[in-house]
């Protein structure tokens, strides 16, 4: 008994076709997430190293802005102030001031997967 090999066909595509949903199909729920956009004078605070968070608050400031925000939550909160002391006595030498700190609590997950967050707020100036 011999199998017979077939090649598969090849159909070229010069444009991609819309998904096709069967009539009496539901329809999917889509999630969307409301898009908020940061305020252009707020540094967040994440997993990149230390300079990089230093250099983008050293540019702010000598793009002509007076005021600037750093702002973590968790375990970022320690890594946004050492960020905020090296660009006050590194770079800026006592012309940045901590204007102002804020703290709290961010509620995050779903349904019983809900846990709290800390989060900071650290708003620098310049002193001129």
């Amino acid at each position: 008994m011999q199998v017979e090999k077939t090649e598969p066909k090849r159909v070229a595509r010069t444009e991609r076709t819309p998904e096709r949903i069967p009539e009496g199909a539901p329809e999917r729920a889509r999630e969307t997430r409301p898009i908020s956009r940061a305020p252009p004078d707020v540094v967040f605070i994440g997993k990149k190293p230390l300079m990089a968070y230093a250099t983008a608050v050293m540019m702010h400031f000598n793009s002509g802005s007076n005021q600037c925000t750093v702002k973590a939550r968790g375990q970022s909160i320690s890594h946004a102030v050492d960020v905020v002391e090296v660009v006050r006595n590194r770079f800026f030498q006592g012309k940045l001031v901590i204007k102002e700190v804020k703290i709290g609590t961010e509620l995050l997950g779903e349904g019983d997967e809900q846990r709290n967050v800390s989060t900071i707020e650290i708003v620098l100036s310049k002193n001129d």
